[in-house]
């Protein structure tokens, strides 16, 4: 990939009540979590995705997101305009605004996520995952990334545990995981960005034999899962959870938990309806912001193919 001459920040400029849907739009659009920015003098928030963007692509986003707001707008006029801006983004300058932005930050007693240039010390028997989001976002701060890790660190019990992060992004519940014991622990993305910025992840960490993130579309994972895992965490797009909950579900041992996020929470009703209607039951949920995640469990028996858990690394 060449960052240094294509690597660009898409922005939405918005009033801080649409910051959300801004956000979502941009989401859908690279499937990425976007940063947001708030300038409390003005009352604006600059909700953005660093991605590589040709120049010959830029007038054709610029068209795409303007029109996707313009729809927004005519059906909720309160929000207010929006200003779609890009710009092109110096290697310094985005590692900078990493630094500015990504801190130090603890899921309970357990767990300590610092970036590569904190020197902050743990507490004592504090896993630490180290982390570089790269291109892929997924530092803990978002309130998404946030209640999985939770559930990650909370669902963790003394018996052997597996766990499968579809949607890994940077890597970070994967690895997180793998430092508290889920053993086997798998990762998969459809963005090939992605798998590598968690591959590099995983090697910072000294984790690199034990989670191997891969390539992998959810909309075409056979519907028979040869191997199931006891918690599985999709933080995706609602539409995609619904639209593939079958196939996202016969991942799950059958006493396992799966852990939903990526949801608005005027979206949360539908997809809980979803995964209510194959027997799955709400044990958990939380709302931070415009986002409601959620954690499963089932209820009732589901025939989603092989029961055999997964028991080996890589499989």
């Amino acid at each position: 990939m060449s960052v240094a001459s294509n690597l660009r920040q898409v922005s939405l400029i918005t009033g801080v009540e649409a910051e959300d849907l801004a956000g979502v739009l941009l989401e859908n659009e690279w499937g990425v979590t976007p940063s947001i920015h708030t300038d409390a003098a003005t009352g604006r928030s600059t909700v953005s995705v660093y991605v590589e963007l040709p120049k010959q692509q830029m007038a054709e986003i610029r068209r795409r997101l303007r029109a996707s707001w313009d729809a927004v707008h005519a059906e909720a006029p309160h929000l207010g305009e929006a200003e779609v801006r890009i710009r092109k983004v110096r290697p310094l300058d985005w590692a900078e605004s990493w630094k500015r932005h990504f801190r130090p930050l603890e899921i309970g007693s357990n767990l300590l996520i610092q970036p590569t240039w904190s020197r902050r010390r743990p507490r004592p028997g504090q896993a630490v995952l180290r982390l570089d989001p790269g291109l892929s976002f997924g530092t803990g701060q978002h309130a998404t990334t946030h209640f999985c890790l939770t559930q990650v660190v909370g669902l963790r019990g003394a018996e052997p545990q597996s766990l499968l992060d579809l949607g890994c992004g940077s890597g970070i519940l994967a690895l997180a995981g793998a430092l508290l014991g889920y053993d086997p622990v798998e990762a998969w993305d459809f963005d090939p960005e992605a798998v590598r910025i968690a591959t590099e992840n995983a090697a910072l960490n000294g984790l690199g034999a034990r989670v191997r993130p891969r390539l992998e579309d959810v909309t075409q994972l056979p519907r028979v899962a040869k191997v199931r895992h006891d918690v599985v965490c999709a933080n995706l797009v609602h539409d995609l959870l619904i639209s593939e909950r079958k196939r996202i579900s016969a991942r799950v041992a059958e006493r396992g938990h799966l852990v939903l996020a990526g949801i608005l929470t005027s979206q949360f009703t539908s997809v809980c309806s979803a995964y209510l209607g194959l027997g799955w039951s709400l044990k958990e949920s939380a709302t931070g912001g415009e986002w409601t995640s959620g954690c499963f469990q089932r209820t009732t028996a589901m025939k989603v193919g092989s029961s055999r858990r997964s028991t080996r690394p890589g499989k």
